[in-house]
């Protein structure tokens, strides 16, 4: 059969490129990024014929994953960046057994970072006149893009294309639907259609599969008042704000009054996460609000409510090295406000990797460091994994890069970071996450295994045909025409 996503195989299944999640603008790829794919496609090509695949066929394969992850090995190594390093053998490349050993799914993977973006929702009744927001992701060319309608190209990135990038393509278990800033009225995702999009899943009995966000930005008016609806209405998991974002442009401290007001709702509606976006600014005006000089303030004034830092206070393209208690931003700030503020490992602050560690996986070194720090200073039980995708596609090729990344022993010794052991693997790819998001037991022993989605999983993975594409903006006109649409 000839797959229906790229026939000629010329897409790699580790998607090393300049997406991003359409909050910071694209930063291109370095000469090294691109040695590596260039290394890693010839690789597959040698190692498909040596093997009589196909070169589509041998990259949907472990050992097409495995020889892409040792492609960024070399090159990586020929640059002398060394901190970190992709945990593989060399046979993981042509023996099948080898590399599924090393990558295919072990542990269970709770993503408390998902996005999804209704193709149909009353966010489209906000848009000027011939707008044509998403265009630009690759997967918004399938056939469907051929149907009558100005806008019919959304419904390639419609609820059931989202349950195959996450539970078919990815060894994603359960996800948490979360939210971008904007204003209630151009929410490109409402809540109601959040829970729809949850709905799909159940009727495929996937039952507790997608967990749910509550949006809340307190400095817009009605956000906190909205709080008690939603809470009654929706089964709300956490909330998620946007401490750089305002309807004026200006953005808020947790510890200021519209946080403090957004706290104090929380604690009385039982639902004691708050997840807030830290680290990646909207742009020069927001940056003050967007690190986290706050949040060992508010950990410490409410012991009782979980903080859950999305992105980890990290800075894309401002690199991450040992700990400086004089950087007042990226990583470094979370870890400073958290000292200063006598919270300890273990403690009520959970940072979360979505986006991080889609840019990590770009640079080890830098990798090693924001790991290290951020489990030296949160604790092993804290770290929670997420990948911000739908923007970058498919998370499978974020969960092949985790599963097999290793801190130097030399960065180790020096710093006192941990070893990534099997251990510590499990905890960040789910674990953690069930303290903040409760999971019924027979989903996890039962559903999980057996539910709809689960048999289609595992029909799927016979012939896969996973399309390696990413959706968030790759350069700067797709940036500036995605914040053109979500500001407009």
């Amino acid at each position: 059969m000839t797959p229906h996503h790229d026939p000629d195989g010329l897409r790699l299944p580790i998607k090393l490129d300049s997406t991003t999640n359409g909050e910071f603008a694209p930063i291109p790829l370095n000469p090294v990024h691109r040695d590596a794919n260039r290394s890693a496609l010839q690789g597959a090509t040698r190692n498909a014929q040596r093997l009589g695949l196909r070169r589509r066929d041998f990259l949907v394969s472990a050992c097409g994953a495995a020889t892409a992850l040792l492609g960024l090995n070399a090159a990586y190594a020929a640059q002398g960046r060394r901190g970190g390093f992709y945990d593989l053998p060399p046979d993981a490349a042509l023996d099948r057994e080898v590399a599924e050993a090393a990558l295919d799914k072990q542990e269970f993977i709770f993503d408390v970072q998902g996005h999804f973006v209704n193709p149909s929702g009353a966010w489209l009744q906000t848009l000027p006149e011939g707008a044509r927001p998403l265009s630009g992701m690759g997967k918004a060319a399938c056939t469907l893009a051929d149907e009558p309608g100005e806008r019919s190209y959304l419904q390639c990135l419609s609820g059931e294309e989202f349950v195959k990038d996450v539970f078919l393509d990815s060894d994603t278990d359960l996800m948490v639907l979360s939210f971008v800033p904007s204003t209630f009225e151009g929410e490109p995702l409402k809540m109601e259609e959040a829970h729809a999009t949850a709905r799909i899943v159940e009727k495929l009995r996937g039952t507790h599969r997608l967990y749910l966000h509550a949006r809340v930005n307190p400095n817009l008016d009605g956000d906190v008042q909205r709080m008690d609806e939603m809470a009654e209405r929706y089964p709300v998991a956490a909330w998620k704000t946007y401490t750089q974002w305002g309807a004026d442009g200006r953005g808020f401290f947790l510890d200021d009054a519209p946080g403090i007001a957004m706290i104090e709702r929380a604690r009385k509606l039982g639902v004691r996460n708050i997840a807030v976006h830290k680290g990646i600014p909207f742009g020069r005006r927001s940056y003050e609000h967007s690190t986290c000089v706050d949040i060992g303030r508010v950990a410490k004034r409410y012991p009782d409510v979980n903080f859950l830092i999305y992105h980890a206070g990290f800075v894309p393209g401002a690199g991450e090295g040992p700990y400086d208690p004089q950087r007042s931003d990226g990583i470094d700030a979370l870890v400073t406000s958290l000292k200063v503020n006598g919270i300890a490992p273990g403690g009520n602050v959970y940072p979360e990797l979505g986006s991080t560690w889609r840019y990590l996986m770009r640079d080890p070194d830098a990798a090693a460091h924001a790991l290290g720090k951020l489990i030296q200073a949160c604790g092993p039980d804290n770290l929670l994994w997420g990948t911000d995708s739908i923007w970058y596609g498919s998370p499978q090729d974020q969960i092949q890069a985790f599963r097999t990344f290793q801190i130097a022993a030399e960065l180790r010794e020096r710093h006192g970071y941990a070893e990534i052991t099997p251990e510590l693997r499990a905890k960040v790819f789910g674990l953690n996450a069930l303290k903040l998001y409760p999971v019924p037991d027979d989903v996890l022993e039962h559903h999980l295994q057996r539910d709809t989605i689960a048999g289609a999983r595992q029909n799927y993975r016979n012939r896969p045909d996973p399309s390696f594409l990413t959706y968030g903006p790759r350069n700067r006109r797709e940036f500036l025409n995605l914040r053109t649409w979500e500001s407009g």
